[in-house]
């Protein structure tokens, strides 16, 4: 019976193994128990220790590690520790391949099984797994153009839990379009955590935690028409949306505070390394609120050319090929949608368009700029953590409904650039 349960226990922490390396998700804490904790439990053996992150840097045989969570750990390698490398989303190690040392390199993703070390300061590895960064990358580039050639997202307008279909509004800057997402019992949900911009840390969660104004985003098929979908995957989440103007900025403390719109107070955002900001050109601006405006397609596209050029200003911008890090991006609209200069479309192409623009950083903006956030809920100790600032939007908010006009907005639209992984 022992036998059998260590097994089981086996078969577990293997099939765990290999999600921790993908996700960066690890229970156990990767940071070592300090040396005085050691001295008074030395009658026991050494503590277990399972970190998994990146590997920083290799000298000799000490592997500086970067765990998800937690400083730096040093790992020491002896003649003894396996090494097995898996392929991105292999299930089980059956088929690991064997692999030395000199095999892994910096950049590479790891999980280590071990003890603590004598010193308290480092874990002696009996074995690693390991997956090599190029490999971890190519996954996720498919995996993006998976997400980004057969999915839909928008706000969810209502949930219908007997019929299992959620009705999303599309974001666009011109006709209002809506999908119906269905729902079977295959499909994949996941939420995001409350205080997270990460999409690694969406958690799975049934139908019913999806709400009316939630942030919803689906991998599947969908109809001819556009206007059903049926889901595969979906991840949702509760996102603030915030247009306004600054009325403070905290370099230091890495912080906005911007005027609502909409609710007429003050709400004070953090901007992180991984907030996409992006600062769009005047052009590009005008061009969208005059599709806001309602301005026939045509008149819209002559107006707000850029000057000296006969090339329209949705293409301003353009130069920059989208960050190839983050969560699904892009919105590709619906069969049959047009884009932003023609009609009955937008979603794709100006999530597209703002995806091209060149980042801006929190030393871009200034006060009294106007801006349009999507941004994490925050908390009662907390401040809201900015996923994707636009400024350079004073034209888009005359234009727009103050309650709505950041709903043009995903938090998908843009990657989160802050990581290496980042992706379902």
């Amino acid at each position: 019976m022992n036998i059998c349960k260590r097994r089981a226990r086996r078969k577990i922490w293997l099939t765990s193994a290999i999600c921790l390396i993908m996700t960066g998700v690890c229970p156990v804490s990767a940071r070592p128990v300090p040396a005085q904790a050691v001295t008074q439990q030395s009658a026991q053996p050494p503590a277990a220790a399972r970190p998994v992150g990146t590997i920083k840097s290799i000298s000799g045989n000490i592997i500086t590690l970067t765990p998800d969570s937690g400083s730096d750990v040093t790992i020491q390698v002896q003649d003894a520790t396996k090494f097995v490398r898996i392929a991105p989303g292999q299930k089980d190690l059956k088929d690991a391949t064997p692999i030395q040392l000199t095999d892994v390199q910096p950049g590479d993703r790891i999980l280590v099984r071990g003890k603590l070390a004598d010193d308290g300061n480092s874990v002696v590895a009996a074995s690693i797994i390991a997956m090599k960064k190029a490999d971890i990358a190519d996954k996720q580039s498919r995996e993006r153009e998976e997400w980004q050639k057969h999915g839909t997202g928008g706000l969810v307008s209502s949930v219908d839990t007997a019929s299992n279909t959620i009705s999303v509004a599309l974001p666009a800057v011109g006709e209002k379009k809506t999908v119906a997402v269905h729902l079977s019992k295959d499909t994949i949900l996941r939420r995001y955590a409350p205080d997270s911009v990460k999409f690694d840390d969406a958690k799975p969660a049934p139908v019913d935690q999806i709400k009316p104004g939630d942030q919803l985003r689906a991998r599947g098929a969908r109809s001819a028409d556009g206007t059903e979908f049926t889901a595969d995957e979906i991840v949702s989440g509760t996102f603030r949306n915030i247009a306004g103007t600054i009325s403070a900025l905290d370099a230091s403390a890495g912080t906005i505070t911007v005027q609502d719109l909409a609710s007429k107070k003050s709400i004070t955002v953090k901007i992180t390394s991984e907030s996409q900001l992006r600062k769009l050109p005047q052009p590009m601006a005008q061009r969208i609120a005059a599709r806001l405006k309602g301005t026939p397609p045509d008149a819209s596209a002559a107006a707000v050319s850029v000057p000296g050029s006969t090339t329209p200003a949705a293409n301003a911008g353009s130069g920059q090929a989208p960050s190839t890090n983050g969560p699904p991006s892009g919105n590709s609209a619906p069969s049959g949608a047009g884009g932003m200069g023609r009609p009955g479309g937008g979603t794709g192409d100006l999530q597209q368009m703002i995806s091209r623009i060149p980042a801006a950083t929190l030393a871009d903006l200034q006060k009294g700029d106007a801006v349009m956030i999507v941004a994490t809920e925050g908390g009662p100790n907390s401040p809201s953590t900015a996923i994707t600032l636009l400024a350079g939007v004073e034209p888009i908010l005359e234009a727009s409904p103050k309650s709505s006009a950041s709903t043009i907005l995903s938090p998908w639209s843009l990657s989160t650039g802050g990581g290496e992984a980042a992706t379902p």
